[in-house]
């Protein structure tokens, strides 16, 4: 069996590769090792359970809960909830463990699984490991140890959680929204109700799209994968500035009042000077990843920033910043952590807090995101080659020396193995867009002849 876990949970076709079975299964499996693993300290365990609105959500969820119970877990059952959402409750709880049924930005038949340990925090790649590892072998014949009579766990709805966590993203505000009027679009997700009532309880003035989620719309030309519909919306009704989420809001984009996108970059630049402003952000440093526009790197320096950089992905973001006490990281795609605050991406927080910076100095957003200029970026992804060579092939790695001399200090080239299709990506930034597309071009044709 390949590895279940990917870099955010257990994702598939509902029904299909994501299954009740699968679903039931892996909950037990998550009991059992988080009790293992001292999660649960001898006492009776409790898991806060949430999904976005997708229809398979619903069937899904029973699978969970029906899991965890009987693996004598008591069941809290939060409803429509963003991810953060259920973070942040599996913490406030004092909860020993959360589950997300999400597949994110992914179209609606897929959907996912996402685990949470004591405290809101995402498994480690050790735990995921060895869930798998105890489903299978449960799978496979090894009878599961079920408790009885009094032992099994009890299913209670949670209904003051979308109020309990509004309230934690108000109490953690600099200040309020007043005089500004904001386009929300709720993708059809799981922020539906969260988001628009957070933007009114700060004082902004909303106006909602995409907040009508019907359990098959989720993320269906709107959100944060689709801008079109948010830049129209914030140049019609004259707001200050628009924010996208996702369906599960664990990231954010946004849109300035001319309807020009801003960028998860963009977002951090902006949010990085205020809380250095207002003496937050620790060590001067903000975490991204390899992937962050050089445009991005090149303003932190020249704003007396430091900058640390990971690998993909917000899970090693978030890991860096645990690791050295950072307080903001996040990702060009709007996963944006504000540790301090939560523990996760979270999508509302960072809208709040990004139209807090704009209420704040009086400035555009156009005129805040101005503090960086985005480089022309050309992505091309190099299918059917061996990737695994792409860090010994000696002729790649003189073609990439060759680029990078000619892009000089204003250019950058990257070559990432994907790690779930057999391709490369090339990545290339310049000053010029047309260099960037050339030099990227002969790249690609150099990873076909060397790796093909």
């Amino acid at each position: 069996m390949g590895r279940l876990f990917g870099t955010d949970g257990v994702r598939g076709v509902a029904n299909a590769d994501l299954t009740a079975e699968l679903a039931l299964g892996l909950s037990v499996a998550a009991a059992h090792v988080l009790a293992e693993a001292g999660t649960f300290e001898g006492h009776r365990a409790t898991a806060v359970v949430g999904r976005d609105p997708r229809a398979s959500g619903e069937f899904l969820e029973a699978a969970v809960v029906a899991g965890l119970a009987s693996a004598g877990v008591d069941v809290l059952r939060v409803g429509v909830l963003p991810t953060p959402a259920v973070a942040h409750l599996t913490a406030a709880l004092g909860a020993d463990l959360g589950v997300m049924l999400s597949a994110s930005h992914n179209a609606m038949p897929d959907n996912g699984i996402k685990f949470f340990a004591r405290g809101g925090h995402k498994l480690a790649d050790d735990l995921e490991d060895r869930i798998e590892s105890v489903y299978e072998e449960h799978r496979t014949g090894a009878p599961w140890q079920r408790p009885t009579g009094a032992g099994v766990g009890r299913v209670t709805s949670y209904d003051q959680g979308l109020d309990q966590y509004v309230a934690h993203l108000i109490g953690v505000l600099p200040n309020r929204l007043d005089g500004l009027r904001i386009v929300l679009d709720e993708a059809h997700g799981a922020a539906a109700r969260v988001s628009p009532e957070a933007f009114a309880r700060a004082g902004a003035e909303i106006v909602t799209i995409g907040a009508s989620p019907d359990g098959l719309n989720i993320n269906e030309g709107c959100g944060s994968t689709h801008l079109e519909q948010l830049q129209a919306a914030v140049v019609e009704h004259g707001a200050h500035l628009g924010i996208a989420h996702d369906g599960d809001a664990d990231r954010c984009l946004a849109v300035d009042h001319t309807g020009a996108e801003v960028d998860g970059d963009q977002i951090l630049a902006v949010l990085a000077l205020g809380m250095r402003e207002r003496g937050v952000l620790r060590r001067d440093t903000v975490v991204a990843t390899v992937m962050s526009n050089l445009g991005f790197k090149l303003a932190m320096e020249r704003e007396g920033l430091q900058f640390v950089e990971t690998a993909v992905g917000d899970r090693y973001v978030l890991e860096e910043m645990k690791a050295s006490g950072y307080a903001l990281g996040g990702e060009q795609s709007g996963h944006v952590i504000a540790l301090d605050h939560a523990t996760t991406g979270d999508g509302t927080l960072t809208g709040l807090l990004l139209a807090a910076r704009v209420a704040e100095t009086g400035r555009t957003l156009k005129d805040l995101a101005a503090v960086m200029e985005r480089l022309p970026q050309v992505l091309i992804n190099v299918p059917d080659v061996d990737k695994s060579r792409v860090k010994t092939s000696t002729e790649l790695s003189v073609a990439v020396a060759d680029a990078e001399r000619e892009l000089g200090e204003t250019g950058r080239v990257l070559l990432r193995p994907s790690g779930t299709e057999p391709l490369v990506r090339v990545m290339v930034e310049a000053a010029d867009i047309e260099q960037a597309r050339s030099v990227a071009g002969r790249l690609a044709d150099v990873v076909k002849t060397a790796l093909g």
